[in-house]
């Protein structure tokens, strides 16, 4: 089966109904996703799919046909090409979001998505975007700082 990850369309040999987080770590080696819970309830494993936050770990390859999926380390290589961090990366190491970092590939993936759809984002829409996305070590308020801070950041890089 083909499929377009960041990017790249890759040939992998998993079943059909294979979950897309165990081909991205195993046979793509890929180390942004994580596994956490394998209900998708804790947005560890979380990808974009068409630019939609998703959770890979209960998501087949099979419903991925002709779509493409990003991962961690695809927003990695773009923001690289242009010599920077991606803006929610460096706003959640500016405000020290990031504890364990257990939590980090996820947050990165839907804050991205979140920013993407609404550059100006109230802290409850942060709230409500964010919401499902388990952070064990609690760092609830200082991720909604760093979204707040990528979003000043993106303005700021588009003046």
């Amino acid at each position: 089966m083909i499929l377009n990850v960041n990017g790249k369309s890759v040939d992998v040999a998993a079943r059909p109904d294979t979950p897309l987080l165990y081909v991205l770590m195993n046979e793509l080696r890929l180390k942004g996703p994580r596994f956490g819970c394998g209900l998708a309830q804790c947005g560890s494993c979380s990808v974009l799919v068409n630019g939609v936050e998703t959770r890979s770990c209960v998501t087949a390859i099979s419903t991925l046909q002709g779509k493409s999926v990003v991962t961690l380390e695809g927003l990695n290589e773009h923001f690289a090409a242009q010599k920077k961090k991606i803006p929610i990366q460096q706003a959640i190491v500016d405000e020290q979001a990031s504890q364990c970092g257990y939590c980090y590939n996820g947050i990165i993936v839907k804050a991205s998505e979140l920013l993407a759809k609404n550059s100006s984002p109230t802290v409850p829409q942060i709230r409500t975007a964010m919401n499902g996305h388990l952070c064990r070590c609690g760092t609830y308020p200082r991720i909604v700082k760093a979204i707040q801070r990528a979003s000043r950041m993106m303005k700021g890089a588009a003046a």
